[in-house]
């Protein structure tokens, strides 16, 4: 019989059923004494419980209930009353119109970067509101992520599942709630504490981002078993976020990612992904000019003038402009064939030895160009090698200009006019061409393998945050080995940022001192920090665009090989 229009505790009246779950029924009510809307949850009958278990699970349910009360934030559901209803505990709590984070995702697919920040920090905020005052609440999943109206990020369903743990296994084998969400001390029966809600987090964001749970199988029993024994799979659409989802699934609780570590990560990558917009605005735009123009950038039909100007001041603007236009026609040609491109130079890049490593003080021996250094540049061929994937832009370093805002420094020098790519200090300076183009010094590049790409300079300023690149054989993506241990280009330095050895240091390009954080060598396929002995890591695998120091952790976003 449905409960609707049937009057609870002579106050809630039922209005229509909401949702649905294994253990309960949500209902939306009028409260008729303060005349507002509410949401109901019944618990439902359990007829493989016999009375004594029974009566248990219900008192457990009203006292969680209760305790959950306790807990006041923005981002929990706000439990109102429990009341009994023909002898079983019913949760009155504030009715959020909303959707649901999993069925956002089921009829969506995954859920953009940004959107999973703020989702993410908003369940964060929630889980460490309740920790504070002693409550787990031990059934975090993307069905219990309210995405409201109102634009909060509201996480629902405190208490019911602790007290569904008074019989994890039903008669018929099923365990009581998502198992799949379910962090590996809960399976083999230890105590929970505020890390189990954590790594429950870890594989609800990975779902939003992947479009699946990490460790869902055919099964319950194969579940259980990937959840205690596999290691967590590779996260491939997180981007930034990938380092926070791997560390909230390590499966010791006392090696896994803490609640603060996460929320100044998720704080991180938000502010980067809202500015990155705005960087996009600030870039050059093309100045209009008059007189005919030559030269078309085919992939967007717009025309563009190579700089005529004899003055610096005027050639740097023109510079500005045709480099923006020629790096957006060159990206959306990239964007086109990057999934094809990735994949192709993931599977070649992984499969070269260590053996077959040029020789010098990376490997043991002399410097050895590389066989395609003396390729001849064009401007316009060059200046995507500044730039990461259009939808990914280069970090902008403290202090320092985001790579992508940059025109390209690699164009024809004029006479008279010092090439601003050369330094005098580089050991390797680039060559001059009879055209007197720029040619890439000889060096190697460094390729890796979640994605194929180079790591690059970009325009090689002071302080800029090193990238991956589309591979080109330009000079920023050539490195010189130095005999002090040094990997330079453009006469400066690879430098671990301020010395240290934290995970997440950028690895920026500096001037050459001699410094203790200026030292690196080729390990097998790991680029390592002499200084800390941590990894080169692409920040976000594959796509990622920032180098930073992170602990070696053989994935193949570390993963290096020389081109």
């Amino acid at each position: 019989m449905s409960d609707e229009g049937r009057l609870i505790a002579d106050r809630y009246r039922v209005l229509d059923r909401i949702g649905r779950g294994g253990m309960a029924t949500v209902w939306r009510a009028h409260d008729d004494l303060l005349g507002r809307q509410v949401a109901v949850k019944k618990l439902h009958p359990q007829p493989h419980l016999d009375a004594d278990e029974l009566a248990t699970l219900f008192e457990r349910a009203r006292r969680e209930a209760r305790s959950a009360a306790r807990i006041s934030h923005p981002n929990v559901v706000v439990v109102h009353d429990v009341v009994d209803d023909e002898g079983v505990p019913v949760v009155v709590m504030e009715y959020v119109p909303s959707t649901t984070l999993g069925d956002l995702v089921a009829a969506h697919g995954p859920v953009p970067t940004e959107e999973v920040a703020r989702i993410g920090l908003g369940v964060l905020a929630a889980l460490r509101a309740a920790h504070r005052v002693g409550i787990l609440h031990r059934d975090v999943k993307p069905a219990n992520v309210l995405l409201a109206e109102d634009g909060r990020v509201v996480l629902t369903d405190f208490g019911i599942a602790q007290a569904a743990e008074t019989s994890s296994l039903t008669r018929t084998g099923q365990l009581v709630g998502s198992v799949d969400f379910m962090a590996p001390e809960r399976l083999i029966g230890a105590k929970p504490g505020p890390e189990a809600d954590l790594w429950a987090l870890g594989a609800t964001l990975f779902q939003a981002v992947e479009g699946r749970s990490p460790f869902f199988r055919g099964t319950v029993t194969e579940t259980m078993y990937a959840i205690a024994m596999e290691p967590p799979p590779e996260v491939q659409g997180a981007g930034p976020l990938a380092p926070l989802i791997q560390g909230l699934l390590i499966a010791k609780p006392t090696e896994r990612m803490s609640a603060e570590d996460a929320e100044r990560l998720l704080r991180t990558v938000e502010d980067d992904l809202r500015r990155r917009p705005q960087e996009r605005s600030a870039e050059p735009k093309p100045e209009p000019e008059s007189g005919p123009r030559t030269g078309v950038a085919s992939a967007t039909g717009l025309a563009a003038e190579p700089p005529r100007s004899a003055g610096r001041r005027g050639r740097s603007k023109k510079l500005a402009a045709v480099a923006a236009v020629a790096v957006t026609a060159v990206l959306v040609t990239v964007a086109l064939s990057l999934d094809t491109d990735t994949e192709k130079k993931a599977t070649g890049g992984a499969s070269n030895s260590a053996a077959s490593l040029p020789a010098g003080p990376l490997s043991g021996g002399g410097a050895t160009p590389s066989k395609s250094a003396a390729t001849p540049k064009t401007s316009a061929e060059s200046s995507p090698s500044g730039s990461p994937t259009p939808d990914v832009p280069s970090p902008t370093s403290s202090g320092g200009t985001s790579p992508t805002a940059q025109p390209s420094q690699e164009a024809t020098p004029k006479t008279g006019q010092e090439d601003p790519d050369t330094d005098s200090g580089d050991e390797n300076p680039a060559a001059n061409s009879g055209s007197g183009s720029s040619v890439a010094p000889a060096g190697h590049a460094f390729v890796v393998a979640a994605s194929g790409k180079c790591l690059s300079r970009g325009a090689g300023s002071e302080g800029t945050q090193l990238f991956q690149a589309t591979c080109d054989n330009s000079a920023a993506q050539q490195w010189q080995s130095g005999a002090d241990g040094t990997l330079r280009s453009a006469g400066k330095c690879m430098t671990v940022e301020g010395g240290a050895t934290d995970d997440r240091t950028e690895i920026q390009l500096t001037g050459c001192s001699g410094d203790a954080s200026q030292r690196f060598h080729l390990s097998g396929t790991r680029l390592l920090a002499d200084q800390s002995q941590k990894c080169v890591d692409i920040f976000g695998g594959a796509s990622g665009t920032g180098a930073v120091l992170w602990e070696c952790n053989g994935r193949d976003n570390q993963t290096w090989t020389t081109g």
